[in-house]
């Protein structure tokens, strides 16, 4: 198995828990009391983010390897305060395009708790423009 990507660690992964070729993923991930702001409450850029990665990987698992998810549009609604401690990030295809795909998400606690949705429209972006893009912009 690999490493982690240090984004993944950054934000907390503690592990995929499934990935499904109809455009689905599960993630878990550890909210910290270092991400909270006021009250012990987690800051939503980081429920954001696990949302949207979760988005990422059910593209990633529907689309394969030969795609990098490029979000266009991101809308996030927050139900209930997150606190410190195991949280889950689901996420699926609601509809499915050559280029451009739309997925939704939701955080849940360990009860199962609906914390936030998030809905995306997502470029499929091929890998190979995208590495040649960054090539090109970072000089490497």
């Amino acid at each position: 198995m690999s490493e982690p990507h240090p984004l993944s660690t950054t934000l907390g992964l503690v592990r995929v828990v499934s990935l499904d070729p109809e455009g689905k993923a599960s993630l878990e991930y550890e909210a910290k009391s270092e991400q909270c702001h006021s009250g012990g409450v987690v800051q939503g850029g980081f429920i954001t983010g696990w949302i949207d990665a979760a988005m990422a990987h059910a593209a990633i698992a529907k689309n394969g390897p030969g795609i990098v998810p490029m979000t266009l549009e991101l809308k996030v609604s927050f139900f209930a305060p997150t606190r410190p401690g195991i949280v889950i990030a689901e996420a699926w295809v609601e509809r499915h395009g050559k280029h451009t795909s739309f997925y939704e998400g939701h955080l849940k606690d360990t009860q199962g708790r609906v914390l936030a949705k998030a809905t995306s429209t997502i470029l499929l972006a091929d890998v190979s423009r995208v590495m040649e893009a960054s090539k090109k912009a970072t000089g490497g």
